[in-house]
């Protein structure tokens, strides 16, 4: 598209040159041909200036500013309303950046225009311009894509809305100067608006959100009749719903924490926005009648529904005026007509309470907002929340009335959470906060102070979780509190502390045997064996034993020092109690020094091993060692493994020692084997911590590895607990160390849970002996049975059979007649220094023997 009088002047020089050359030219053809040229140039211009004409009025025809800009904001051509809008000349503007228009636009607010028109979409913004004469005037530009004489273009149509802005201030003004209320709610009764009107008549504050304040789950909502409205029979539902407006519906709102009851007139105006045929909001119009209804039979049914009456006292006649739902409340055998009456309804130090608030209005003091309790004429117990004030503009408080509220429900409902707040949901007893109020309380009291703590901890409570199920776990749970109930009876009181630890909390003063004999009761109810189905299982209790105030003056304290001396009855022998001791705090401090310089051993390189030989007790050679963990801590010396390995598994260290266990036999192996000594096999015990946390066959594999040594070389030693695990992973776990060649064994087989189903299913090499059975062969008939039926089930099952703690030769010889091939123990040697083990290698080589 071409403009402007140069154009127009090239086009005419061009045609004067055609036509001399014409008459100049000397060959007809030729001078006619430049003729025709003329006129065919002479006509394209005037269809060009036809076209631009067509185009000029077009433009210049819309009512509304039009811009045509450049790419970078250049104004190229402004309409004729664009000039009388902006109060400038065309040719003040043509030429100018678009900033000449709005001077506040950002260096690159065309940005976000053009990718938008990129989009092939319409950019739409609300701007404020500016006029040759300095006002401004908002506009709401609508910018689109134009190719203007072969340049892309943007041509933006800006409608003045003034108007439309003035007209939306006056509408604002009048939603919020109007008396009426006005609530907007979107289609999901949203609050999206509420003017200053619906404010006040709702109570709500500045600094309160009307969209929290007017949540339906915060009212009430009943009709005409006092039945409460569903939401679909609500008038701005109706009006969403229909499309219709619902008018002048009577409804009664009940503020569910304030107590208080509206009455107001709805009408529900659906909205629609442009080209829509649902509506997308509804505006609803109400006015408070909750005066013109207080006397009337609606708002006494309201009221009753409610649970609400009201009342009036007369001073001068001393009349009592009670409207049927107070009197319904108060439930009286006879009307009550006198303050007497009323007063007679309560408990006496709730009369007097309402009689002194009474006195104080006539006094002319404040009204007053009471809860008070008394009991009906046929014996039930009632509460209710009385309101009361002088009338308006009454200078001797003659009449005082207000409201009488039924919050009986309500007041159940509080204790109903007290206790449950206060009461473990499984076994019915006191939870732990309630415990810890009750003995604090008792602790603050000088008379109640000396007070026993009894703390009661299940023995072998997860190996019923374990085999049976937390269904199992629960059962016992509910069983073993209903026995201590029945032990502790009425002398103490009772909670669940948490998992399977109970507390009981009794009177030390007049008898100091009390907390003694209770303990014993306690343990005395868990003589019989508990039953889940067909199993049965011997359930003993653990028990320590603290009394105030010599073993504490805080609740935390006492049950602390309860906490220790049960952990010493625990794992000194269970099924008994113990009393706390300062020797007991000591030797659990010792316990947490412990566990505090553990946690660094393995980086402080403070754990060594030993090996003790594996022997044939035909003649004594060497077989295979096991690796026996010893450890010298700076501060603390040396410490067996008795007393740090149970401190390991609780703590959890013991899967980092392990590993490093592991590692360091391995390691020796292999430099006995570079000594010459061939391959010993080492058992190395694992725990059930290290078998149920990381993948145990690769770590095993990756150690082999690491110091090029076959699977045959390790033998681990596991607990009968992994038994028990009947799992797909466990199995797994022991498929895959038997595929590296690794041997497996039970260690102490006997001890646990000897879970002979699940033996037959691991994929296990052998079993080991305990040295609790070894210790008493051949004397004691009790361990020569075990000791005869371990190697039955070894033989019948294919498995090698290794027995611990052989001490004596009698113990060899009855260990060889049984068919036992295999021991250790002192009779041959203790756990040996490496270098002292590798020095009985070399006098006398490994012997083989079949380990199945």
């Amino acid at each position: 598209m071409t403009h402007g009088p140069a154009s127009d002047v090239d086009v005419m020089a061009l045609a004067a040159a055609l036509e001399r050359a014409a008459a100049a030219e000397t060959h007809p053809a030729t001078a006619d041909l430049l003729r025709d040229a003329r006129e065919a140039l002479l006509a394209k211009q005037h269809e060009a200036d036809t076209e631009r004409s067509r185009y000029r009025n077009l433009f210049d025809a819309v009512p509304d500013p039009v811009s045509i800009l450049a790419e970078d904001g250049t104004i190229l051509d402004l309409n004729q309303a664009g000039t009388l809008a902006y109060k400038r000349p065309r040719d003040g503007i043509v030429g100018r950046n678009i900033n000449v228009l709005n001077p506040d636009l950002p260096r690159d607010h065309l940005v976000p225009v053009w990718e938008t028109l990129n989009r092939g979409e319409t950019y739409v913004i609300e701007v404020t311009n500016m006029r040759g004469d300095g006002t401004r005037f908002p506009v709401e530009v609508h910018s689109a894509n134009i190719n203007f004489d072969g340049r892309k273009s943007i041509v933006a149509v800006a409608r003045d809305i003034s108007s439309r802005r003035l007209a939306e201030m006056r509408y604002r003004e009048l939603m919020e100067t109007i008396d009426k209320g006005i609530v907007v709610h979107n289609r999901d009764l949203e609050v999206q608006y509420c003017n200053g009107a619906a404010m006040r008549i709702f109570g709500i504050r500045e600094d309160q959100r009307a969209d929290q304040e007017l949540a339906l789950g915060r009212w009430h909502i009943v009709d005409e009749h006092g039945r409460e409205m569903a939401r679909h029979e609500l008038p701005a539902q109706r009006a969403l719903d229909t499309g219709q407006m619902i008018e002048s519906v009577l409804l009664g709102l009940y503020h569910r924490e304030k107590k208080q009851l509206l009455w107001l007139t709805a009408t529900s105006v659906p909205q629609f926005a442009p080209g829509a045929s649902t509506p997308s909001q509804v505006s609803t119009l109400f006015s408070d009648v909750t005066e013109l209804k207080r006397d009337s039979a609606l708002f006494d049914r309201a009221q009753s529904l409610a649970h609400i009456g009201g009342w009036e006292w007369d001073l001068g006649r001393d009349r009592m005026y009670l409207t049927d739902e107070a009197q319904r409340i108060l439930g009286a055998a006879r009307p009550l007509v006198t303050l007497g009456d009323m007063l007679s309804c309560l408990r006496e130090t709730d009369r007097r309470r309402l009689r002194g608030a009474l006195d104080l209005i006539t006094a002319g003091g404040q009204g007053f907002d009471l809860e008070l309790q008394g009991t009906q004429a046929d014996g039930h117990p009632f509460w209710i929340r009385v309101i009361g004030d002088a009338e308006p503009g009454d200078p001797g408080a003659s009449r005082i009335t207000g409201t009488m509220q039924d919050i009986s429900q309500d007041k159940q409902a509080e204790e109903t959470l007290r206790i449950q707040a206060r009461t473990d949901p499984l076994t019915g007893l006191m939870n732990r906060d309630a415990v810890l109020t009750e003995l604090g309380a008792r602790l603050a009291d000088p008379e109640r102070a000396r007070v026993a703590v009894l703390y009661i901890d299940l023995d072998r409570f997860k190996m019923v979780n374990d085999v049976l199920g937390h269904n199992a776990g629960d059962e016992l749970l509910v069983q073993a509190s209903d026995r201590i109930r029945g032990a502790v009876g009425t002398e103490g009181m009772i909670a669940r502390f948490g998992g399977d630890e109970f507390l009981v909390i009794c009177d030390a003063g007049e008898d100091p045997h009390q907390p003694e004999a209770m303990a014993h009761a306690v343990l005395g109810a868990f003589a019989d064996a508990f039953r889940f189905g067909k199993d049965e299982f011997a359930i003993t209790a653990s028990i320590g034993l603290a009394v105030a105030p010599g073993d504490g003056l805080r609740p935390q304290q006492l049950i602390q020092n309860a906490d220790i001396a049960m952990y010493d009855s625990k794992h000194r022998a269970r099924n008994g109690w113990q009393s706390f001791t300062q020797e007991l705090a000591q030797r659990q401090q010792d316990r947490l020094q412990i566990e505090t310089q553990l946690r660094r051993a393995v980086d402080n390189e403070e754990f060594r091993l030993v090996y003790q030989p594996q022997v044939d007790l035909r003649n004594g050679r060497i077989i295979a060692g096991e690796a026996l963990i010893r450890w010298q801590n700076h501060q603390l010396g040396e410490l067996r493994p008795d007393v740090f390995i149970s401190h390991a598994e609780t703590t959890g260290d013991i899967v980092r020692i392990g590993s490093w266990v592991l590692s360091e036999a391995c390691r020796q192996v292999a430099a006995w084997r570079d000594m010459g000594l061939g391959i010993v096999r080492v058992a190395v015990n694992v725990s059930y911590r290290q078998f149920a946390g990381d993948d145990l066959a690769d770590r095993v594999r990756a150690i082999l590895a690491e110091f090029d040594l076959p699977g045959s070389a390790l033998e681990l030693e596991f607990t009968e607990r992994v038994l028990i695990e009947d799992a797909p992973a466990t199995l797994r776990t022991f498929a895959d160390l038997r595929q590296l060649g690794v041997l497996l064994t039970i260690d102490d087989f006997g001890e646990g849970y000897s879970a002979l189903n699940y033996l037959r299913r691991l994929p296990i090499h052998g079993l080991k002996l305990s040295p609790l059975f070894t210790e008493g062969v051949p004397n004691n008939r009790s361990d020569v049975a075990v000791c005869q039926a371990v190697s039955a089930i070894a033989r019948s099952l294919g498995l090698g059979l290794v027995a611990e703690g052989v001490e004596s030769e009698a113990q060899r010889q009855f260990l060889l007649n049984l068919g036992v091939p295999v021991g250790q123990g002192f009779l041959f040697a203790p756990g040996l220094s490496p270098d002292e083990f590798a020095r009985r290698l070399a006098d006398a080589p490994l012997e083989r023997v079949q380990h199945a």
